[in-house]
């Protein structure tokens, strides 16, 4: 089991943990109109990132209101310790930021590759790497949060460091990835300010699910729960939402200076 489910929590612990996953989903459904809603403003050759973005968004959307469904359906408010215990009957489970994960990291990796210039041999090599490299990422993780809580964690540290390896190797690739994009010389200043920018946000957001996910070792208490799931949210909103609206905008700037104006366009029709 998770720690989630080992403590009893304060009103204002429980209540945060709750807010913070709603405010997780709703960002999705706002992030969903969005990308929907601008999808036509890039050339059809960049289009499939915000496709991708639509598709990712409707299924973290659905994910993420069932994991926030799931912690509200846990614990019930106990009005003689004033405080919200866990139901006896059920279980908080992180799998589904997993399942998401699995969905989104994969994807957004590859959306980087559909937006910037590359050859053809070295965009299908980053592509098949993002995947396996990303997939067995969340896989090894997910697997290691099983031993969270256990008295041996031995089993835990071996797949947090197995994780661990393939979240270095994703480093890597994307680090390629943006250095080798700053060479196109379609792309100006402004453009590689947002390369840098995407680049800063997977340093920052990124390092956050690891500090989250051992939180069982750092903080073991009511309060580590409630640093982790805003750690983990905080990681979320950054790394995907914010990432694929800086995507998007590179994208608008390449389909402009390659004389698409969908204003233009919008006008005449």
């Amino acid at each position: 089991m998770t720690m989630e489910n080992f403590f009893s929590f304060t009103i204002m612990q429980y209540d945060i943990v709750a807010h913070v996953l709603t405010l997780w989903y709703a960002v999705m459904l706002a992030a969903l109109f969005y990308f929907a809603m601008t999808m036509y403003q890039v050339l059809p050759k960049y289009r499939i990132s915000s496709v991708l973005s639509v598709v990712v968004m409707v299924s973290a959307f659905l994910i993420l209101y069932t994991q926030a469904n799931s912690w509200i359906n846990n614990f019930t408010f106990d009005p003689v310790t004033n405080m919200y215990v866990k139901n006896p009957d059920t279980l908080f489970t992180n799998g589904y930021r997993y399942l998401n994960w699995l969905i989104d990291v994969p994807t957004l990796l590859l959306q980087m590759t559909f937006v910037v210039t590359l050859t053809a041999a070295v965009a299908w090599k980053a592509r098949i790497w993002f995947v396996i490299s990303g997939c067995l990422m969340i896989l090894t993780g997910y697997v290691g949060q099983f031993y969270e809580m256990a008295d041996d964690r031995m089993w835990f540290w071996i797949w947090f460091v197995v994780s661990c390896a393939f979240f270095v190797h994703v480093y890597y690739l994307v680090y390629q990835v943006i250095t080798g994009a700053k060479q196109d010389k379609r792309i100006d200043e402004k453009g590689r300010k947002i390369l840098s920018t995407i680049w800063y946000i997977f340093l920052f957001a990124w390092m956050l699910y690891p500090i989250a996910y051992l939180m069982p070792v750092i903080m073991n208490t009511a309060d580590g729960v409630v640093i982790r799931q805003i750690l983990f949210t905080i990681a979320d909103v950054t790394a995907k939402v914010i990432y694929w609206v800086l995507l998007s905008q590179l994208a608008f700037m390449l389909s402009r200076s390659e004389g698409y104006d969908y204003n233009a366009i919008k006008k005449k029709a």
